[in-house]
């Protein structure tokens, strides 16, 4: 899980968050990116501890009172539970306060689903370590579920929920209780504490045959295993060799401690990703904050190898670190326990089956000719057919994995909802419209209501084109507009799902860099059966995101402030054990923060 990158925004927004993609100067970031991907460095996470109570608890015991054991669980998408860790027995207590803390990693993009059991230890057992016990042995007083999302959400971080029987617990009307089970998590202190660090590079040697070198760090720590784990980068600086780079933040959660190893590696940037090594050092943070102290540089050295001799080449190249702080940070749940929520918006792709056009005003974003496409959707090779055996298609499962995810962190749950590129009933293309059918409303209730409506709308509406992204974006625009000038503390993350081609080029170009201001991120989804290949394409990523070029631009030659925009083809990857969906969720923390910080907002306290 990666906690770090460096740019004035992104990079402060990194500390306990992913990586920001891209810098704001240097379009190269995407391939570095790509790059740290492939060797596993990923989003978001923080440590959570968490400590459980009890009060009521139904008496199990006949001339005592029951002895309580508490056992959490893990729920996978598969409904198998996984026991995560056990609490300790409290003799004859009806309210135990157990003192066994468990800490597991918070993940934002995953719907972390938790079940606790409660137990009646029998006294012939008590002696008996509590891993050994045998739970089939011993009473059950009841079972809770709820998602991790659900308790760090609350304002106190506290849930307290109703046990019932295994039967009754997945049930959410008529429990027969049996006591209640209080959970309060606590972010660690480590998830929040940073090392700031400006390191730059001397007398670097030079990659390219007709300029300087394009260089920029990768750090990665140490496991016992001796492999590497990519944990920050740095920007892309052109034609420099003796480089400063921005300012770098880790956080001591990812790093382990001051003490642990790490490699820092200088690269040469590639357009092709296949990035040249320039050199690099193995140190700890302490051993980094000597250097800092003493002002000395490090010398780089590269791997060589003759037969069967390994050695290390040390180069004239050395590495300076100019500043070494730690600081505590404000984290992406520290926000959200201050009440700031995120609003769900979803836009939907109406358009009819789409003649690729390789013009200029047309921008191919990776459908095949032969792929399934948004046809009519009563026909069972359109993208849009409801399945009678109840089977989501792809736009319903794009909406159900984001929505699944998001719900949590939004109180009263009315999710802006809207489509384009269809035709109502006797009436004009429209390029919004409600979901809902409203002529004035354009929110549903929870996802089950973005659900219905789009069910409803695809029975109302006649798919046409072409296919414009500017006007849903100004609509959620908009909402955001208007939420921030009431000083509501809401950040909102607009779904947009789409088959096809993008036609309003600059229209659209002109949508984002307005919105780049605004407490607004948006992930577009393509959905069909392409490969996407085309999607390697400068042009149509530029527009999609930014990350895989320069910074956009409107019209009126303004640059945005920052990117808003993540695109993914829709599929599963990694075998399945998360998608695609899932992987672009675990940007927005750093997009959040990336707003925040930059505009010195504080979490409530």
């Amino acid at each position: 899980m990666g906690n770090c990158c460096s740019d004035d925004g992104g990079g402060r927004a990194a500390v306990g968050g992913a990586s920001s993609h891209g810098n704001p100067v240097n379009g190269q970031n995407d391939a570095v990116d790509l790059y740290l991907r492939s060797r596993g460095y990923h989003g978001l996470f923080s440590q959570i501890e968490l400590s459980l109570s009890a009060s009521d608890l139904r008496d199990r015991d006949v001339l005592s009172k029951s002895d309580p054991i508490a056992v959490i669980y893990t729920k996978g998408r598969d409904g198998a539970l996984q026991e995560f860790g056990r609490t300790e027995v409290v003799i004859n207590s009806l309210n135990p306060q157990w003192i066994t803390k468990h800490t597991l990693n918070y993940h934002f993009e995953e719907l972390q689903t938790l079940v606790f059991r409660v137990y009646d230890v029998d006294t012939q057992f008590r002696d008996i370590e509590v891993k050994m016990l045998k739970l089939e042995e011993q009473q059950f007083l009841g079972e809770a579920i709820c998602t991790l999302a659900e308790i760090v959400t609350t304002s106190s971080r506290s849930l307290t929920l109703d046990l019932a029987s295994r039967e009754e617990s997945t049930r959410s009307t008529h429990l027969r209780k049996l006591g209640q089970l209080s959970v309060h998590a606590e972010e660690c202190f480590s998830s929040k504490t940073a090392t700031e660090l400006i390191l730059r590079c001397s007398d670097l040697e030079n990659k390219d045959l007709f300029s300087k070198s394009d260089p920029f760090l990768i750090i990665s720590k140490k496991v016992e295993s001796g492999i590497t784990i990519p944990i920050c980068k740095t920007e892309v600086l052109k034609n420099d060799l003796s480089p400063t780079w921005k300012p770098v933040y880790l956080s001591i959660q990812e790093v382990g401690s001051k003490d642990n190893p790490l490699v820092i590696e200088c690269f040469n940037f590639n357009s092709n990703g296949k990035h040249d090594l320039i050199g690099k050092v193995e140190k700890s943070l302490s051993d980094l904050e000597k250097l800092q102290s003493t002002e000395q540089g490090e010398h780089l050295f590269v791997p060589t190898s003759v037969g069967n001799n390994h050695h290390n080449k040390v180069l004239k190249s050395r590495l300076f670190v100019d500043k070494f702080t730690e600081s505590v940070q404000h984290t992406f749940l520290d926000y959200i326990a201050g009440g700031y929520e995120l609003n769900f918006m979803v836009a939907i792709d109406f358009t009819g089956t789409h003649v690729l056009h390789l013009g200029q005003e047309h921008i191919l974003t990776g459908y095949s000719r032969l792929s399934a496409s948004n046809g009519n959707p009563r026909l069972n090779d359109s993208l849009h057919y409801i399945d009678s055996s109840g089977r989501p298609n792809a736009y319903q499962k794009a909406i159900l994995e984001v929505g699944e995810v998001l719900q949590f962190y939004d109180t009263d749950k009315r999710f802006p909802a809207w489509g384009f590129g269809a035709r109502p009933i006797d009436g004009p293309v429209s390029h919004c419209f409600n979901l809902n059918g409203s002529m004035s409303y354009c929110e549903v209730e929870g996802i089950q209501g973005i659900m219905t409506a789009y069910t409803s709308a695809l029975f109302n509406v006649s798919l046409a084109g072409p296919t414009l992204f500017g006007p849903v974006i100004n609509a959620a625009a908009l909402v955001a507009s208007q939420s921030l000038a009431d000083n509501k503390q809401k950040y909102f993350v607009l779904l947009i799902i789409t088959d096809g081609v993008i036609t309003d080029l600059q229209e659209t170009k002109d949508a984002l860099v307005k919105a780049s201001d605004l407490p607004l991120s948006i992930l577009i989804v393509g959905v069909g059966g392409a490969d996407f290949k085309e999607m390697e394409s400068d042009s149509a990523v530029q527009i999609l995101d930014a990350d895989k070029g320069e910074r956009l631009e409107s019209s009126s030659m303004r640059i945005a402030s920052r990117d808003i925009v993540q695109f993914v083809p829709f599929r599963d990857v990694q075998s399945g054990e998360i998608s695609v969906v899932q992987s672009l969720l675990a940007e927005l923390p750093t997009q959040f923060l990336t707003y925040m910080r930059s505009r010195d907002i504080p979490p409530n306290t």
